[in-house]
């Protein structure tokens, strides 16, 4: 068995059952959640000092946003990613999510073109229907070592004249790349080349391995900024998705005015608690997030290690960034959709690779954000199901057309 790292201050297990949590509240109780990218970890103690000091004065009105917001995140922006933004770019917003709507809404019309990069975060995959545009897909590629790579001659043959935008995932979910500069700086060519629009979620830029650096598209130069939506949350990073608070980077002031008329009265502002959480994460949050990606990230050379020496047969991307693995279960012996199997055999709930496009099929997402140990039972979960359904003795099949009905029979049981 792979060895397991020693303990980090991230290990309390905290009871999140009757608290509504979309991760804990969606299987029975005796499934055991690895599925919605949401961290079981507290968040940290200055938001919820933050918070608690909000919530005891006791009125939530109507709510601006606080004064201070803006030049923290500004700040914050160029301390990380070496990205100088003036603090009028931001555009506040509930959810990344919202924000890829909005980007649809802002730059395309109805018949126009959005290049989107399958196996891609599904609702990127939906927004262009949303705003009855065209998603043009152009499919990431799968070399033998299994880490994905943009095709850029695919790229570029897939844009039309009626090809409007490009939505971008870096780091990218589901597969675990960080997108290196050289092959930004490819994309951004292109995008430029045929007038692009690009908007990029890069929600999960916190979470980048092994000495890199997150480069956000937009810092690659003005030209390509100017033609750029980037967006971006603490949610991830500081585990407050449920606040609901977001942020749309856009420097080109037209491009941003044109993205705030696409809301058209639709979209809400974010809650007094939400701005709360931003500013507390923004400016007090790095101490604490520098311990949790240690933490995570010896939580991802365990899934990998474990994987490789435990589950022969299962494929594990090369995991650069987000807490999110991809896994390949095309040749580990189950039957059908490994969701099901893991969900019905092992008790854990993964995410289907199929929501993801296509080229998902046969994968599963699981997310690693959780206790060492808990990290454990599932993955020990899932091993103990694959190996005891190839240990299961087969009947005496006669012929191939019996031996579907069979495996079809103990599926269906």
């Amino acid at each position: 068995m792979a060895n397991q790292p020693s303990a980090g201050p991230f290990d309390e297990i905290i009871d999140r059952r009757g608290t509504d949590s979309t991760k804990w509240s969606s299987f029975d109780e005796d499934i055991l959640p690895m599925w919605i990218a949401d961290m079981d970890f507290l968040c940290p103690p200055a938001i919820r000092e933050a918070l608690k000091d909000r919530i005891e004065h006791g009125i939530f009105g109507y709510t601006v946003e606080p004064k201070d917001l803006r030049p923290r995140l500004a700040e914050y922006l160029e301390r990380h990613y070496a990205w100088k933004v003036a603090p009028d770019a931001f555009v506040f917003l509930p959810s990344v999510v919202v924000g890829f709507n909005l980007a649809c809404q802002a730059v395309t019309r109805p018949g126009d073109g959005v290049v989107v990069q399958p196996p891609v975060y599904y609702p990127i995959l939906a927004a262009p229907k949303n705003a009855r545009a065209e998603a043009l897909h152009c499919p990431l590629s799968r070399p033998s070592s299994g880490r994905y790579e943009i095709d850029f001659d695919r790229f570029e043959a897939t844009i039309t004249d009626r090809t409007r935008l490009y939505m971008q995932c870096n780091p990218h979910n589901p597969v675990g790349r960080e997108f290196s500069r050289e092959e930004l700086r490819r994309v951004a060519d292109i995008a430029l080349r045929h007038n692009l629009f690009v908007c990029s979620d890069e929600i999960h830029a916190g979470f980048v391995y092994d000495g890199r650096r997150h480069t956000p598209i937009a810092s690659l130069g003005p030209e390509i900024e100017a033609r750029t939506i980037t967006l971006t949350a603490p949610s991830k990073a500081f585990n407050v998705a449920g606040l609901h608070v977001a942020v749309a980077v856009i420097p080109n002031k037209d491009l941003r005015e044109q993205y705030v008329q696409a809301k058209r009265g639709l979209v809400p502002s974010v809650s007094a608690l939400g701005y709360t959480a931003a500013l507390a994460a923004y400016r007090d949050g790095d101490a604490w997030f520098a311990e949790l990606l240690s933490y995570v990230q010896a939580n991802r050379d365990f899934v990998v290690d474990y994987i490789r020496s435990e589950m022969p047969g299962v494929g594990v991307s090369p995991i650069e960034a987000t807490y999110l693995a991809w896994l390949d279960c095309r040749n580990a012996g189950i039957p059908g959709d490994p969701y099901e199997f893991f969900l019905r055999e092992a008790h854990v709930a993964t995410i289907p690779g199929a929501i993801f496009g296509p080229q998902g099929d046969g994968f599963v997402r699981f997310n690693f954000a959780c206790p060492r140990a808990m990290l454990i039972e599932g993955l020990e979960r899932m091993r103990s199901a694959i190996r005891e359904w190839r240990d299961r003795p087969t009947p005496d099949l006669v012929d191939e057309a019996a031996a579907t009905a069979w495996h079809a029979s103990r599926v269906a049981g």
